[in-house]
């Protein structure tokens, strides 16, 4: 208290003195008497004592902060490793995800020959079928051909031999084919 005083003094002793004609220390300065209520309202503020409070509020004020501040480091600390965790994922998944396109591509490569090699056997059975028509076809028409050479060869020998065949050289064509079958038969 005797330091405010001193300090009130100190600040009284100043130019102010000649302010006016009564003096500084007159109810009639209004230097004065805003120096006397500075100083009472001070004098209420520590009798209350309101810098204990203010200096309690800005300490506790200060320790909220400290709290804050640790929170945030302990948030930050757990967010720098969820990302540290978050981007361990990615990796996996970068990695996996690789692993399953090279697993496709090796699958899709290995579909794309199997289906070029079941395309060569559907080409070989296909060829192998229509060369069967073929053979087929060709056995056929040989065929065809032989039975029209054979009609046509039965028209000829038939024409021919209706030529040549008079009753007499009938006659003795029946007697050889009987003599024949006579001696096979015994």
């Amino acid at each position: 208290m005797k330091k405010l005083v001193t300090l009130a003094f100190t600040l009284a002793a100043s130019p102010a003195f000649a302010a006016t004609e009564y003096g500084f220390f007159s109810l009639h300065n209004t230097n004065f008497i805003v120096l006397l209520a500075f100083l009472l309202v001070l004098g209420i503020m520590v009798y209350f004592g309101v810098p204990g409070m203010l200096s309690g509020l800005l300490d506790r004020r200060a320790e909220e902060i400290r709290r804050e501040i640790t929170e945030a480091r302990a948030l930050r600390e757990e967010a720098q490793q969820l990302l540290a965790s978050f981007d361990r994922k990615r990796q996996e998944m970068a990695a996996q995800a690789e692993r399953i396109v090279a697993d496709a591509r090796t699958e899709a490569e290995r579909a794309a020959t199997l289906a070029k090699e079941e395309a060569a056997r559907a080409v070989q059975r296909r060829i192998a079928g229509v060369e069967e028509q073929i053979a087929a076809a060709q056995a056929k028409a040989i065929r065809e051909v032989k039975d029209q050479a054979v009609t046509v060869a039965i028209a000829a020998a038939q024409e021919v031999l209706a030529r040549q065949m008079t009753p007499a050289a009938g006659s003795q064509l029946i007697d050889q084919s009987i003599a024949t079958v006579s001696e096979r038969l015994h």
